[in-house]
């Protein structure tokens, strides 16, 4: 009798799980922390995380008209600068593969008045739900290391972009070997999940967030991986040492 194949593995953090498995473990982790996500990425991040988003946004270089997919929306902070931009002629898509985020974002934005050009869809960036050549820019922020098979993710995006358009991708990295490493790793490890504990009851969720981190691609491996998937003029600028990395590539 043969012995069927061992399934195959991933990492949930530093856990090794069935591959097949961690979309419904990252989907626990987000229905738990979506009520309280704002609120704990102010306290996580003293706030910092704004600026981040902010700077992905500028590097975004969106313009009037254009149509744009923003992956990972959550609760629609980025969707709704990037629609600022785009205007009454462009549209946003804000698409998240977990639905408690979706519909959080989703109020959100209908109260910052977006009802015009944002749509919202529950999507699995691995396999978009979208034409070939739809958009002039994706966006994604602190989302890609959630992905269970990011190369997918990424020759995804680049079949839904059109020629010319690019991908720029907002992400928690390595930060600058140095004392602010280490004082960055005893925050993540010790403080991190005290807040979750304290703030959201939840101190499981933010141990993972932090330990994903950690088992994400190197900026350098990433932009490889970039590349690889058919990407051009890869590049990734460090903000804040490191500890967050901003990457792009182009659809020639």
């Amino acid at each position: 009798m043969t012995t069927p194949p061992e399934p195959q593995s991933t990492h949930f953090g530093f856990e090794q799980v069935a591959t097949n498995d961690k979309a419904r473990r990252v989907r626990g982790v987000f229905d738990s922390v979506a009520v309280r996500y704002d609120l704990m990425n102010d306290l996580m991040s003293l706030g910092v995380h704004r600026l981040w988003k902010r700077m992905a946004v500028d590097l975004a270089e969106v313009r009037p008209g254009q149509q744009i997919l923003d992956l990972a929306a959550g609760t629609g902070d980025i969707a709704s600068a990037l629609a600022k931009r785009a205007g009454a002629t462009g549209r946003v898509i804000a698409a998240d593969i977990n639905a408690a985020m979706l519909n959080m974002g989703r109020d959100r934005l209908i109260d910052r008045g977006h009802a015009n050009n944002i749509v919202c869809v529950q999507a699995n960036a691995e396999c978009l739900p979208f034409a070939d050549n739809s958009f002039d820019c994706i966006t994604m922020a602190f989302g890609l290391r959630n992905v269970t098979d990011k190369s997918a993710a990424l020759a995804s995006m680049l079949r839904v972009l059109r020629p010319g358009g690019r991908l720029l991708v907002l992400e928690f990295s390595h930060p600058t070997p140095g004392p602010v490493a280490a004082l960055y790793d005893l925050y993540s490890f010790r403080v991190l999940p005290l807040i979750g504990k304290v703030v959201a009851g939840d101190e499981g969720s933010y141990r993972y967030l932090a330990e994903s981190i950690r088992m994400h691609p190197p900026q350098s491996e990433l932009q490889a991986m970039m590349e690889t998937a058919g990407f051009a003029h890869c590049t990734y600028l460090n903000v804040s040492t490191g500890i967050v990395a901003i990457h792009r590539g182009y659809k020639l």
